[in-house]
C-alpha cells in the first residue's frame, strides 16, 4: 500500500478532557516488558548531553547526539534487530516477518532534544520501541508482518529524518544551518548518512507507523489520566519574520523621529497573541526567538528578525491570513514549514478522545489506518529540563505499546 503522506507535525500534547476511562481491548499477556531494563536505558541515554540542571542538551548533529546514537544503535542490536543507517541518517532496526510480502509495521521516535531539554521527550518512545522489539524477540513471538524500529534524526530541528523518509526533504533545506552550527547536509554526513542518496530513503510501502510519546500539554495530568489515545495532530505553521528600520544614535534621536525595528517587532508579537486568541478554538501561537541588530544599547535597531509558530487542528488556511494581518506593513513573512493537521481514526475498544496537540512524528496512512499515539502524562511541562514522569506510567504505556504492536504484527 502506498504511503499517503498526511503531514509531518511538530508535537503531540494529548488533550483528553473527554476521556474518563481507558478501556484496553486486547488479551492479557503472559509476559511483560523488563521495567528495570527500560529505565536503565533511559538513564543511560541521559548521560549524553546531560546538564547541571538535570536535563539534557542533545541537539541534532552535536557530539552528544552522535554519542547518544551510538549508544542507541548498540541497544537496537541487543534487541536482535538488524540495524542500518539510511542515507538520511535515520537509525533503522529490522526484524523479518513470516510473510515477507506484507507491509511492515514501524514504531519509534527520536532522541535529539531542544537546547536545555528534558530526558523524556522522544526518549520514552524510542527506548519503548526498542524494549518492545527486545521483549518480543526474547519471548520468541512469531510475527507475520516485517517489523522496524526507527529512530528519526533531527526531529526537533525541522522533522528532517521523517520528512526525508516521505521524500519531502528538499535540496535547498540541506544548506540550512542547524542548532549544532552544521548545515543539514554536513550533519547528515556527520551521523553516517549520505545526503547525495536521499532519494533512496523514501518509503513506498508500510503497514502503519505507531509512536508512543509523552504528553506535552498537561491535560492528562490535570485529569488524573495516565494514558491517552490521540484523535488528531495539530498542523504546524512556521514563519521567519523580518522587520527593517533605520539605525541612529539612541541618545540624540528624538522618540518621534525613530524607525525602531525592535519596537515594531514587539508590536508584531503582541498582534500575534491578540489574533490567535481572538479566534475560537485550541490554536496556539508563539514567537520564541527574536534577534535585533546592530545589537548595541546606544544604537536604535535597524533590523529585527523573529520566528513565529502557529499550531492548530482546524482553520489551517486561516492561519496564513491571520499572520498576514498581524504583519501588516510592519514585517515581511517568509513561510518555512506549512503542514496541515491530521485527523486520525479511532482505535476500536478505546474511549473517544478530543483533538490532540503537539509532537514530532510523521503521519503515515497504511493498512491499519492512521497512526495511533499513546502518552504517559504525569508532567505538565515539556521542552525544558523540568520534564518529569513517573516510572509506573512509563512502564504501563510501553506495556500497552507492546500489546498493540504484537496484535498488529500478527494480523
Amino acid at each position: 500500500m502506498q504511503i499517503n503522506r498526511r503531514d509531518f507535525n511538530y508535537g503531540l500534547a494529548l488533550s483528553l478532557g473527554s476521556l474518563p476511562l481507558l478501556r484496553f481491548p486486547f488479551q492479557q499477556q503472559q509476559f511483560r516488558i523488563n521495567s528495570e531494563r527500560i529505565m536503565a536505558h533511559i538513564r543511560g541515554l541521559a548521560e549524553f548531553g546531560t546538564n547541571p540542571q538535570g536535563g539534557v542538551s542533545r541537539v541534532a548533529y552535536s557530539d552528544a547526539d552522535k554519542q547518544g546514537r551510538e549508544y542507541v544503535l548498540g541497544l537496537m542490536k541487543d534487541a536482535r534487530l538488524d540495524v542500518t543507517i539510511d542515507a538520511a541518517g535515520n537509525l533503522i532496526g529490522r526484524r523479518p516477518g513470516s510473510v515477507s510480502k506484507l507491509p511492515p509495521l514501524l514504531i519509534g521516535s527520536h532522541i535529539d532534544t531542544v537546547p536545555e531539554g528534558g530526558n523524556y521527550d522522544g526518549v520514552v518512545g524510542s527506548m519503548g520501541a526498542i524494549e518492545v522489539a527486545q521483549t518480543l524477540a526474547e519471548k520468541n513471538v512469531a510475527l507475520r508482518h516485517p517489523f522496524e524500529v526507527v529512530i528519526f534524526q533531527n526531529e526537533e530541528g525541522g522533522l528532517i529524518g521523517s520528512r526525508a523518509m516521505n521524500g519531502e526533504l528538499t535540496e535547498k533545506e540541506l544548506d540550512l544551518v542547524s542548532r549544532s552550527g552544521k548545515t543539514i547536509r554536513e550533519g547528515i554526513k556527520f551521523i553516517g548518512g549520505d545526503p547525495s542518496k536521499l532519494s533512496e530513503v523514501k518509503r513506498t510501502q508500510i503497514g502503519t507507523y505507531i509512536e508512543l510519546h509523552i504528553e506535552q500539554g498537561g491535560t492528562l495530568d490535570s485529569e488524573k489520566i495516565n494514558i491517552g489515545v490521540v484523535e488528531g495532530i495539530v498542523g504546524i505553521n512556521w514563519w521567519d519574520v523580518t522587520i527593517e528600520g533605520f539605525a541612529n544614535h539612541a541618545g540624540t534621536t528624538a522618540m518621534n523621529n525613530r524607525q525602531d525595528a525592535l519596537l515594531a517587532a514587539a508590536r508584531f508579537i503582541q498582534a500575534v497573541n491578540q489574533i490567535v486568541t481572538s479566534v475560537p478554538g485550541r490554536q496556539v501561537g508563539t514567537v520564541g526567538r527574536i534577534n535585533a541588530l546592530p545589537g548595541a544599547p546606544n544604537v536604535i535597531p535597524d533590523f529585527a528578525q523573529a520566528e513565529v509558530f502557529v499550531r492548530l487542528i482546524d482553520h489551517g488556511e486561516a492561519a496564513r491570513a491571520l499572520m498576514t494581518e498581524a504583519a501588516g506593513d510592519l514585517a515581511e513573512l517568509k513561510e518555512v514549514i506549512w503542514v496541515p493537521a491530521v485527523h486520525m481514526k479511532k482505535l476500536d475498544g478505546f474511549e473517544t478522545c478530543v483533538v490532540a496537540y503537539t509532537t514530532d512524528i510523521p503521519a503515515f496512512e497504511g493498512a491499519w489506518g492512521e497512526p495511533l499515539l499513546l502518552g504517559p502524562g504525569s508532567i505538565n511541562v515539556a521542552h525544558t529540563d523540568e520534564e518529569r514522569i513517573l516510572k509506573h506510567e512509563i512502564i504501563d504505556a510501553i506495556e500497552i505499546y507492546k500489546q498493540l504492536a504484537r496484535k498488529l504484527l500478527q494480523t
